[in-house]
Formats: structure tokens, C-alpha cells, sequence
């Protein structure tokens, strides 16, 4: 799923209306009066960024979409709460409409940070603490086993778990829980074969899980995984709401974000994107089938707190800034301070963070906080980012971070599945950000 990204505090952004009369990433124009659900534009150099230097993240751009390896794309970039660079790319599929700013996307994993946020939410009202064992809110995964290896029949060996996982385990992917995504290993490939992902309800998803082995013990490797999917299950648990409604009455609707949800309505089904596959077999992007590709056209089964939800560039852009803001945006508050800064630190223990092997670790100057990657150490991770930068993405190549030391973010958009398989697109997100922070010639606040 994603695995790039960066950090926190951008600024908000979104400007539909503003951006269908302004150019953003030229020389940059004024900013107007925007109604309310938006953020305002700015001159690019106002900002302390050079349209010139800006023009390179553009032409990246362009250039993806003309050689054929993507249809399309949206990028967003915002500093100090001002809109320097809103584009589109391309169309929403080949040979399709063109691209528009309020095209939808399945985000895909970029869903888990809005999960975590309606943890958060609950946590401000003391109803879990971080080192909590998930057994006190999900009694079904009480008696979890750890894989150890595979019988000559095919079934596991497996030695009891020490201890159950923490609540700030399955948000930091140390649980010891697998995903299933990529079936290299055996217990990925229970997660496909007994489809936990494709429950038919929260408690058939909590109850099969607790029959899988871990995929190793708790607080002791990191581990993509289902984590955010509990998660889920626990804001209905905790809240007595669906996750759909906890996390509209809580989140979009303060956020004013119109467009984001776990599936579209008729009226809007003509604005989602085409979804397009990586083949490696073809080495081309084809029209995307299959597993992967979710059914937004009605309410799930199951709402994915984990990957489900759909949205656009402005509405995240929303959520973006009003974690930049310190949980709060045009006088909605959704969290403190205190709680974005706890959810955008690093969380990982030193087991995990001394392995110079693993991929968050202090050697790769990166780790991991509650639902977001963080970096620890610019210059060890091999970016130009501000140390505390934190970001996730999506499958389909959606990705966003947020940078509080230079009070900016960054979010693109695109829409195909397995890209890390075509060279051009496998570093986009590291890519963008280079020619992102390469404009900033003005770094202070």
C-alpha cells in the first residue's frame, strides 16, 4: 500500500471556485475573497517560494502525462495558510474528460489518518489510553498466537503471544498483526485465503482475525497491517456510531469537506477518476479489475477505516490544514495541540528503531507516530523536508505531507494501483517533494 510520504503543518488549501479564476504556480496572482469551505490563494513569491523554481514540479508533471504513464493527476502545494499551486494534469482517464480540481479519488490507505484522527477525537474524551491492551475494547483478540512456521500439512506452529497488543501499537503497525496485500510470506496468505479484509461486518472481521497467527510478537518489528481496520471497529465500539457517521458529524461536516466519504452518490459518480493497474507482464497501465478496486458506488458492507474512503484534493486539503493549524480550522476544532503533536511523534521503540536494516529506524531517519510516518533525521532520510514532517498515501498513488517546521503541505493525487512497478512513477512522492522544497527559497516562517 503507501509507503511514502513525509510530515505535518501545511497550510490549508483548496480555493475551487478561486482556482477556476486564478492561475496558481505561475507568477501567482492576488488573493480574492474565497467563501468560507475554502483557503485563499497567494502569489507564490509572497510565500517565500520562487514560481520560477516551481515551474520544475510542473513540468515533472506534464511530462508523466504526455509520455503516457499516468492520464492524469491533481497537485496542491500550501505555505502559511495560502494557496501558492493548485493544478491539474491530463484527464480522469485515458481518452476521458479532462482533469478538474474537484475530480474524486479513492485515497485508498490515505483514509488511515483520518481513522486516526477519530481516535484522537475519542481519546480527548478519556474513553482508551495509548498503552491500553486492544483486549480491553476487543475482547476477541484476547489468546493470540504467534506464527513460528508451517507443518508438514500446511498448518501453523505457533507459541502463545506474551501479551496482548496496546492501543498504541495497532496505530504504530507494532502489533505484530499482517495485511495480506502482499502474500510473501504465509501468514499474509491466511489474510487472503480466509478474505478477513472482505468480512461481512465488523465483529465477522474482529472474530476471524483473532483465529490468524500474529506475524510476530507484539512491540517487536513494524509491520503493515489491519491495525487501522481495528481501529475502525473501535470508534463504532467506543462512539456507539458508524464509522461513516462518527467520522461525518465529527470531521467532514466541522471541515466543511463536501466530497469525502466511503461512497458517492449518483450525482457525483461522473467526477470520480478512472482507476488504472501497473502490468508488469505488459509493462503498461491498464484499466484496473479486481480485488483492489472498490465499489464506491453504494455504502459498504464494512466501512474500511483502513482504506475506504474517497475525496478530492481540496477536502484533504482541509484536513491537512487544520492539522498544520493544531487541530483546528475556521473555528472548528477537532483536536487539541497536544494531540496532533502526540499523533505526529515518533512512537516506535528502540528494539525496532536500532535495527539499521529496518525501514524505520534512526539509520533511515524515519519512524513512526500514530497513523502517520515521521521524519526523525532530514539528512539521514535523504530529504529537504523539516524534521517532523509526517504524511501517508494511498494505493493508487495518492499521497500528502505536512511539514510544521516550514508551515507548508503537499498533496497529489493520481489513480493507479501496483505504480512503484513503473520506474517513472516509483519515486514520484520523493521526486515531488525535492521540487517542492527546491522553490522554497524563503525557509523561515
Amino acid at each position: 500500500m503507501a509507503g511514502q510520504g513525509l510530515r505535518r503543518r501545511f497550510g490549508l488549501a483548496t480555493a475551487l471556485a478561486l482556482s477556476l479564476a486564478l492561475s496558481f504556480g505561475g507568477s501567482g496572482s492576488p488573493a480574492l475573497a474565497a467563501p468560507k469551505d475554502q483557503l485563499v490563494a497567494a502569489a507564490p513569491e509572497s510565500v517565500g517560494v520562487s514560481p520560477e523554481r516551481l515551474k520544475r514540479l510542473d513540468a515533472l508533471m506534464k511530462d508523466l502525462v504526455a509520455t503516457g504513464h499516468l492520464p492524469g493527476a491533481t497537485t496542491m502545494l500550501v505555505r502559511h495558510g495560502k494557496v501558492v499551486s493548485f493544478k491539474t494534469y491530463g484527464a480522469r482517464g485515458f481518452g476521458g474528460p479532462p482533469m478538474t480540481k474537484d475530480t474524486i479519488f479513492r485515497i485508498y490507505s490515505q483514509t488511515k489518518p483520518v481513522t486516526g484522527v477519530a481516535m484522537m477525537i475519542l481519546f480527548e474524551e478519556a474513553k482508551w489510553s495509548l498503552d491500553d491492551p486492544v483486549t480491553k475494547y476487543v475482547p476477541e483478540l484476547a489468546n493470540l498466537r504467534v506464527y513460528k512456521g508451517v507443518n508438514a500439512d500446511g498448518s501453523f506452529v505457533t507459541e502463545a503471544a506474551d501479551r496482548p497488543p496496546t492501543m498504541r501499537e495497532i496505530m504504530s503497525h507494532t502489533a505484530g498483526f499482517a495485511y495480506g496485500l502482499n502474500p510473501d510470506n504465509p501468514v499474509d496468505k491466511a489474510y487472503v485465503s480466509t478474505n478477513v479484509l472482505g468480512s461481512k461486518s465488523g465483529q465477522e472481521f474482529v472474530e476471524r482475525l483473532a483465529k490468524l497467527p500474529l506475524y510476530g510478537p507484539p512491540g517487536k518489528q513494524w509491520k503493515y497491517s489491519v491495525g487501522v481496520d481495528i481501529q475502525g471497529f473501535i470508534v463504532e465500539k467506543l462512539s456507539g456510531q458508524s464509522l461513516p457517521d462518527f467520522m461525518q458529524a465529527r470531521i467532514f461536516a466541522p471541515l466543511k469537506m463536501k466530497d469525502t466519504g466511503f461512497w458517492l452518490p449518483a450525482e457525483k459518480a461522473d467526477r470520480l477518476a478512472s482507476l488504472y493497474l501497473w502490468d508488469g507482464k505488459t509493462k503498461k497501465i491498464i484499466p484496473a479489475e479486481g480485488f483492489m478496486v472498490l465499489d464506491v458506488t453504494k455504502p459498504p458492507v464494512v466501512a474500511s477505516g483502513g482504506g475506504g474512503l474517497v475525496s478530492t484534493n481540496a477536502d484533504y486539503a482541509r484536513f491537512c490544514q487544520m492539522l498544520l493549524n493544531g487541530g483546528e480550522l475556521d473555528g472548528a476544532r477537532i483536536l487539541s495541540p497536544a494531540t496532533v503533536k502526540l499523533m505526529a511523534s515518533d512512537h516506535l521503540p528502540d528494539a525496532i528503531l536500532d535495527d539499521p536494516k529496518a525501514e524505520f529506524s534512526k539509520a533511515s531517519g524515519k519512524g513512526f507516530g500514530l497513523d502517520f510516518m515521521v521524519i526523525t533525521d532530514p539528512a539521514r532520510a535523504g530529504t529537504l523536508a523539516g524534521k517532523g514532517t509526517y504524511s501517508w498515501g494511498g494505493a493508487a498513488g495518492t499521497w500528502f505531507w505536512i511539514d510544521p517546521e516550514n508551515d507548508l503541505f503537499f498533496l497529489g493525487m493520481i489513480h493507479v494501483l501496483a505504480k512503484d512497478g513503473d520506474p517513472a512513477l516509483r519515486d514520484l512522492g520523493d521526486r515531488a517533494s525535492t521540487l517542492v522544497y527546491q522553490a522554497l527559497v524563503q525557509p523561515e516562517k
